[in-house]
């Protein structure tokens, strides 16, 4: 059953990942009808941090670990299955001078009783010169995303940071570099034990204490890196193709400040042993409010607290206005399928998506349309993000365009002779022309206006 989106909201949650998700499950339980505000591109990705990291072994029913950005598309199946709505965009702009409370995104106003704030926090750079200029060249902040790359594979990389993400991130890339340098601040790492031990028993890891980057060189692409010791003196030049930082995050409050109260870093300020802000009736969530844990477990625990404290105050104010859900057992969820490459016996020359070299090699020869070529690998969590959207770009254009989605790790070498530097990348083709490339998470609607020119250049 289609529940009609009402006049006002009973609850609103911003922000997805473990703390968004949760909340927006349990609100949904309580057959409140939430809807719940994604994020897509301001102050990281839909699904939070979990989406740009490896194996997760530390969350409760995974005895054998589970990848970040699998784990964050269990919980959102889980929430839709139970009713919640979702807008896959950014909240524009948050209101809370007056109840109901106002939100803008993709144009239209949501009016809501209460909201739960999950908005997150967002990786820091260092602001150095030359950042700007080798980023995506050689910098990224997301080595899960662009480890799997080409232009990183038999090269010495490195990762800057001491805790538990710049140490995952350097075993990670032990499958792809040569040699891993750990460039870290301190004499000792941060991390937790167990994930100390494994970066220290790792022969191809080097860890470099007490050290700062100063600056970078290379032509055009990075090729070096200069560090500093405790003293501030330059210490040594790493010779490294790749550089990836893991410098902890900032919170994503930026549309709250003036509106509640913050601390001195900008995380959100909640009542004490209580998720309720300094707004009656908003609620924070997640590491949008946790400068200490930051963990998935505590995210996932203070959502849960977050949606029970926003029915508790709906109900008192007599605001709650339920939904009654038939069936009252809802379906079974379903989650992601990943792409099958296409072969010559099952390949469609109308096919809206596929996947493979075959594939990409028949459309690219023989099709007129217009041609997605999306480059993902399985562990990008901001791959998850984009291809759902750009799905629904062709399904919107009714079979004008089509796309092919390359994997990696399985095809590294047509992503070599593409010059595609990281995932996601989307090149847009016409008669074997390339037209236009993105890297990394677009807007929907920049990626269908541009076929859409395209479509109309050829009319």
């Amino acid at each position: 059953m289609v529940t009609p989106q009402p006049a006002i909201e009973n609850l609103v949650v911003v922000g997805s990942g473990p703390a968004g998700y949760t909340a927006a499950l349990y609100a949904a339980r309580a057959n409140l009808n939430p809807l719940l505000i994604t994020g897509y591109q301001d102050g990281g990705i839909a699904g939070g941090q979990l989406m740009t990291t490896t194996h997760v072994e530390n969350f409760p029913g995974f005895p054998d670990g589970i990848l970040g950005p699998d784990l964050m598309d269990r919980m959102k199946a889980q929430a839709v299955r139970w009713g919640t709505r979702l807008i896959e965009a950014d909240a524009e702009a948050i209101d809370l001078s007056q109840r109901p409370y106002r939100l803008q995104v993709e144009g239209q106003t949501i009016n809501s009783h209460s909201l739960i704030i999950a908005t997150g926090a967002s990786a820091n750079r260092l602001q150095i010169a030359g950042e700007d200029h080798f980023w995506n060249k050689g910098i990224s902040a997301c080595a899960i995303c662009d480890g799997a790359t080409p232009q990183f594979r038999n090269e010495q990389l490195a990762v800057l940071g001491g805790g538990d993400s710049a140490c995952e991130e350097a075993v990670y890339l032990t499958k792809y570099g040569s040699q891993v340098h750990l460039i870290v601040r301190r004499q000792e790492l941060r991390a937790s034990r167990a994930m100390a031990d494994r970066v220290l028993a790792n022969p191809q890891i080097t860890v470099h204490w007490n050290r700062q980057i100063a600056g970078f060189s290379g032509n055009g692409w990075l090729e070096g890196v200069q560090l500093l010791n405790g003293e501030g003196a330059v210490a040594e030049t790493l010779a490294v193709r790749g550089l990836f930082y893991a410098i902890g995050h900032t919170p994503n409050t930026r549309l709250l400040r003036g509106q509640l109260e913050l601390d001195g870093k900008g995380y959100l300020l909640t009542q004490p042993g209580s998720p309720a802000t300094s707004r009656e009736g908003v609620y924070a969530a997640g590491d949008v409010a946790d400068p200490h844990w930051r963990q998935a477990i505590t995210a996932a625990a203070s959502g849960c607290q977050a949606a029970l404290a926003a029915e508790r105050w709906l109900s008192e104010q007599n605001l709650a206005v339920t939904v009654e859900r038939q069936p009252v057992d809802p379906v079974a969820a379903e989650l992601p399928k990943e792409t099958a490459n296409t072969t010559e016996t099952d390949f469609d020359a109308e096919a809206l998506w596929q996947g493979g070299s075959y594939a990409l090699r028949k459309l690219y020869h023989d099709s007129s349309k217009p041609l997605l070529v999306v480059y993902t690998s399985p562990s990008c969590g901001p791959c998850h993000v984009f291809k759902p959207q750009l799905k629904r770009v062709l399904n919107e254009l009714e079979g004008a365009a089509q796309g092919v989605e390359i994997n990696l790790e399985t095809d590294p070498e047509i992503a070599t002779q593409a010059g595609v530097t990281g995932t996601p990348t989307v090149q847009l083709f016409l008669q074997k022309e390339l037209k236009q490339q993105w890297r990394g998470v677009q807007q929907r609607s920049t990626v269908k206006a541009a076929i859409e020119a395209l479509l109309t250049q050829a009319a």
